[in-house]
């Protein structure tokens, strides 16, 4: 006697799938997603335009850029932008590659799902592809010498040549390099090239994009709390607070009750002589600018202005730790407790300019400067948007190098090499693991094969050319799309190939293996 069926208490809104459905609908997703970035890919990539929800514009070819602005329902295709955001922050580039390589991942699973083929043994091909991917890419990568400039500045134009600031290449390829040599710290042996927190991008629109360039130093749009106060410093001596130069005021509701007119004077005075003690005690270790987090008051203004002292107010956290490590000052939270030793002697140039309508506060020509400001001009927010997404993308690319000094050849070349060397062991094996693990050297191809159509050159003619090349050839002189081996310029980081390999097998394994899900209508946008 069967048992009593299963009772499923959905909400009116929500839809259950299982079984094989789900499984086409997972990639058939993941395709989607795909195939929306497919044309960004390469150095005739075409770009897109977005409308962001607070009504902005997104003019962009960056795949990670892009995916974030997509509003998806479907879990499939959520895990799909996932990846793409997580080679953007591991690695800062290859977005593109990534999503295109996974929704391939799953068009060739798709045939062997149909087939009844368990997921697991899919999967088990897949790991086991992956694990011979990353051995094939240590042989064929080559060590880089992070030392020569001119290597260094290759390295990076073939990161920024599929950009939109590929006509200001030299220019962005100089910028990103001294930028990353500027904050790079090691200590004890341990070496540090922290990007996001030292090296700040500032975007000013107007001028023209030959006028952006990296600081020796650090640059704030600030104004002088006081008009009198000095906008031009030699040699400064700077001070920096995380604390108020104002009275200060009860952290909960305070009251007073006063009976007699003296205890009203007698409640300001003291005020004033708070202000008054902390602003000698600022005096005492005898600086030129003092910078803070907080508010400075009428009165402080006063006093520092006739000591010859120049103040900036409500400077951000992160700013302030950028100085910070630029001048060699330390931050103080009490102004009693200020010493020599916090006093920042490493800039020789304080300097207030007016750029445009606004006001912004140089600190420059430092000595041996570990954090750095990068000046973007422009004609537009839009176009200054996306130049700054190159630029990251490009010092994330020579921090990569300088952590992991290996090259791997580019234009479709590793790709193409790793595809031929699975195929090629796929042969030695038995059982039906061998397809599936064939299947991922197919899958492999859709890079150069994307290239050539979005080049608009013949697919089925420039890749039976490379296929014959690649196993005529030994692996040191793989052949890219675009150059012969001997002249080649085309080359990325190996941390580039090496964390990008894990996700798109991983989102796979993920994909294929669901069972069921349940979704809120409509369930893809």
């Amino acid at each position: 006697m069967m048992g009593p069926r299963p009772v499923l208490v959905l909400s009116q809104n929500m839809k259950r799938e299982s079984g094989r459905k789900v499984q086409t609908g997972n990639i058939t997703a993941a395709k989607t997603i795909a195939d929306i970035i497919r044309t960004c890919l390469g150095p005739r990539a075409m770009m897109k335009m977005l409308l962001d929800p607070m009504g902005g514009i997104v003019m962009t070819n960056d795949g990670n850029t892009i995916l974030r602005e997509i509003q998806v329902q479907h879990p499939a295709a959520k895990s799909m932008i996932e990846i793409s955001r997580t080679q953007d922050e591991e690695v800062g580039d290859g977005t593109t590659s990534v999503i295109i390589l996974a929704g391939e991942m799953l068009s060739v699973a798709e045939h062997f799902l149909e087939q009844q083929m368990h997921p697991t043994v899919i999967i088990g091909a897949y790991r086991k592809a992956l694990d011979d991917m990353i051995s094939i890419l240590k042989k064929i990568g080559t060590p880089v010498d992070v030392n020569n400039r001119e290597m260094m500045l290759k390295i990076i134009k073939s990161a920024i040549n599929t950009k939109a600031i590929n006509r200001w290449c030299d220019l962005a390829c100089s910028i990103a390099l001294d930028a990353v040599k500027t904050v790079e710290f090691e200590e004890n042996g341990r070496r540090e090239i922290d990007i996001k927190k030292y090296a700040k991008v500032e975007k000013i629109p107007g001028g023209f994009s030959e006028d952006s360039c990296v600081l020796r130093g650090i640059m704030v749009n600030k104004d002088v709390t006081h008009p009198r106060m000095r906008r031009l410093i030699k040699n400064p001596r700077i001070v920096l607070l995380d604390c108020s130069l104002e009275y200060k005021k009860g952290e909960s509701q305070t009251d007073i009750e006063i009976t007699r007119e003296e205890d009203f004077a007698r409640i300001l005075q003291m005020e004033e002589e708070y202000i008054q003690q902390i602003c000698e005690d600022l005096i005492r270790v005898k600086p030129d600018l003092v910078i803070t987090e907080k508010g400075i008051s009428d009165l402080a203004q006063h006093y520092l202005m006739r000591a010859n002292v120049t103040a900036i107010r409500r400077v951000r956290k992160t700013d302030n730790n950028r100085i910070a490590r630029a001048c060699g000052a330390r931050i103080v939270s009490r102004t009693d407790e200020l010493r020599e030793e916090d006093v920042g002697t490493g800039a020789r140039l304080f300097e207030v300019k007016k750029i445009g309508d606004e006001y912004f506060a140089f600190i420059t020509d430092c000595k041996d400067p570990k954090a750095c400001t990068i000046v973007l001009r422009g004609a537009s927010k839009e176009i200054l948007a996306e130049v700054e997404r190159n630029l990251q993308d490009a010092m994330q690319v020579c921090r990569n190098v300088l952590l992991d000094p290996q090259l791997v050849p580019g234009g479709g070349a590793t790709e193409m090499a790793v595809s031929h060397a699975l195929t090629e062991k796929s042969k030695g094996m038995t059982g039906v693991e061998q397809w599936p693990y064939r299947a991922v050297a197919q899958a492999l191809e859709v890079i150069p094969r994307t290239l050539i159509q979005n080049c608009g050159a013949s697919t089925i003619r420039v890749l039976t050319s490379l296929r014959v090349r690649h196993v005529s050839w030994d692996l040191p002189e793989r052949l890219g799309l675009f150059v012969p081996p001997p002249t080649s310029q085309i080359d990325h980081a190996s941390m580039y190939s090496d964390s990008s390999l894990p996700y798109y097998p991983g989102c796979s394994f993920f994909v294929v293996t669901i069972g069921f899900f349940t979704l809120k209508e409509p369930f893809l946008k």
